[in-house]
């Protein structure tokens, strides 16, 4: 038998019907679903320092699973003394069971390990359904040793979904097992 995330197996017996239920939609298609994460670093200082790079591409390689990738500039700009081309941050896409078992890590032991979780603010939608969180301590991840860090840095996580609105977003998010706060 192959393999199957937690998360995933979850959605498809459980989440599907509640969604489906909660905003009564005719088709399973209709049901929004989570197409990706986005988990992203910017690097200022890796202006002067060239190695803050490779740290930052290590460290999100460890927390994802996946080889994180350089972000480079796109233009110049002179007071921050960039040109175009230089790499200024790290990014990584995760898609599929990568997706989900991050998600489920995420939930189950990094955000609880945020000091003073009360949850996390629903303020963060964009209009069409997607998810921005900010993180702003990488040492919540299990998989980082605290002593081989040289700096703390936080990072950007986005959740894409196929919800049409902000609020079928959050409902799918929360069954997922995302801890909003209570308003």
């Amino acid at each position: 038998m192959a393999y199957v995330a937690r998360l995933k197996k979850e959605y498809k017996d459980r989440i599907v019907a509640a969604l489906t239920e909660e905003f009564g939609y005719n088709n399973v298609m209709q049901v929004p679903k989570l197409k990706k994460i986005v988990v992203s670093r910017g690097v200022g200082a890796a202006v002067a320092d060239k190695k803050l790079i490779d740290h930052a591409v290590d460290e999100m390689t460890m927390i994802t699973g996946q080889k994180a990738v350089a972000t480079l500039s796109k233009k110049d700009v002179a007071a921050f003394k960039l040109r175009k081309g230089m790499p200024i941050g790290a990014k990584v896409t995760l898609r599929g069971d990568r997706m989900y078992e991050f998600l489920d890590r995420l939930v189950t032991s990094a955000l609880p390990r945020v000091r003073d979780f009360q949850g996390i603010k629903a303020t963060g939608f964009d209009g069409r359904g997607n998810y921005n969180l900010g993180i702003t301590e990488q040492i919540i991840f299990p998989e980082i040793n605290i002593d081989k860090i040289n700096r703390i840095n936080g990072m950007d996580v986005t959740f894409v979904t196929s919800a049409e609105t902000d609020k079928e977003a959050k409902s799918l998010l929360t069954e997922l097992g995302l801890p909003f706060k209570k308003n």
